[in-house]
């Protein structure tokens, strides 16, 4: 198993936390894993982008063109990271309105969950359905409800079961 996957939004969006359970969930998986986070993580609202590697890679940076997979939570992300993926790569992304192809307005869902936050998860859930993703969306389900803090447990998992509703095969 080789997968490369970016991981793009705002601050405060959970880049971080997204991050965190692709990784997790390829350690149960029995992969290796390199991760990277870079560009304005110190400031709400800023630039944040993750690099995620699963399988024998040396280096924890994708170079552009080599993703196989792109979660962008933020929708103005995509010109500025879409570079990142491959030709045939999959870009997940969050978008006002949407409803087609890879795109979902995962905001709204959140919204209508009571916590934008999670948007997160509703996009990773959404992802997690295609099949695209190096494993099952139990292995990820599993590891948000492992690693969401209590009081966080129950809203973080009905976003990552919402976005597996939405998504398509």
């Amino acid at each position: 198993m080789r997968q490369q996957i970016v991981i793009s939004g705002t601050g405060g969006q959970g880049v971080l936390f997204v991050t965190r359970v692709v990784a997790e969930a390829a350690l149960r998986d029995g992969h290796p894993v390199l991760t990277s986070e870079t560009h304005g993580m110190a400031m709400r609202g800023g630039t944040v982008i993750s690099h995620v590697k699963i399988g024998d890679f040396r280096s924890p940076l994708i170079r552009r063109g080599q993703a196989d997979i792109g979660l962008f939570l933020a929708r103005e992300n995509l010109p500025v990271h879409g570079a990142y993926l491959k030709p045939e790569g999959r870009a997940f992304v969050n978008a006002p309105g949407a409803g087609d192809g890879d795109a979902l307005d995962a905001a709204a869902i959140a919204g209508a969950l009571g916590n934008i936050v999670v948007l997160n998860l509703v996009l990773l859930g959404f992802a997690a359905r295609s099949g695209s993703l190096f494993c099952g969306a139990h292995v990820l389900r599993s590891v948000v409800e492992g690693i969401s803090p209590a009081r966080q447990r129950e809203l973080n998992l009905e976003a990552f079961d919402e976005g597996l509703r939405h998504g398509k095969k």
